[in-house]
């Protein structure tokens, strides 16, 4: 009776927690929407979603954090779930697949955010500093390892050469849809230049 008693506080206690990033994030969104990265501070952050400083860093180290938490790890695929492939072909596919996913969710957010996300001054872009999160990257980066060590993919780079020139090349797309205030073909421009360079890497 007690553990009963105990998993559902323990439940309570992780629905408040995630109703309050849930409120912090959409705070951070408006502000994003409505004035841009440079007005994103914790302080305004707070302010609007109606919670303490305290409660904002319980949840997250910084701003940038925040950011990436919901940008990078509510669209990611774990690896476990992507089997492994029969061939290189099969590779490419779900590598793409991992990214057409990414761009949904980037349309789900909004061009707004996406805009004011893709900054230099975002940090949370930074790979060299970023906190250690499931990014869709890292997916493609511990999927690729894994068929290189089943022996079904031979790389013709070096593999963290190959998972920069991914970022890379799905930056440029996020950007040119923004760019193009979302008039370019996001899914279609995404899939075409990556299968470009797969076939090339793969």
């Amino acid at each position: 009776m007690f553990d009963e008693i105990e998993i559902k506080e323990l439940s309570k206690q992780q629905l408040k927690s995630r109703e309050t990033k849930t409120r912090i994030f959409n705070a951070a969104k408006r502000i994003l929407q409505k004035q841009g990265y440079e007005e994103l501070s914790i302080k305004n952050i707070c302010e609007e979603a109606g919670v303490s400083n305290g409660s904002f860093y319980h949840h997250f180290k910084t701003k940038d954090d925040l950011l990436s938490y919901y940008i990078e790890e509510l669209p990611s695929i774990n690896p476990d779930l992507l089997e492994l492939p029969a061939d290189k072909d099969e590779a490419k596919e779900a590598i793409i697949y991992v990214y057409l996913n990414y761009i949904h969710y980037c349309q789900e957010l909004g061009l707004e955010f996406m805009a004011n996300y893709y900054t230099p001054k975002n940090q949370s872009l930074n790979p060299l500093i970023r906190t250690k999160r499931p990014y869709p990257i890292v997916t493609v980066r511990n999927y690729l390892q894994k068929c290189i060590d089943a022996g079904v993919i031979t790389l013709q780079h070096p593999l963290e050469e190959i998972t920069t020139d991914i970022r890379m090349i799905v930056i440029g797309n996020v950007f040119e849809w923004c760019l193009k205030n979302g008039g370019a073909d996001f899914e279609g421009n995404m899939r075409r230049s990556l299968e470009n360079y797969l076939n090339g890497a793969l």
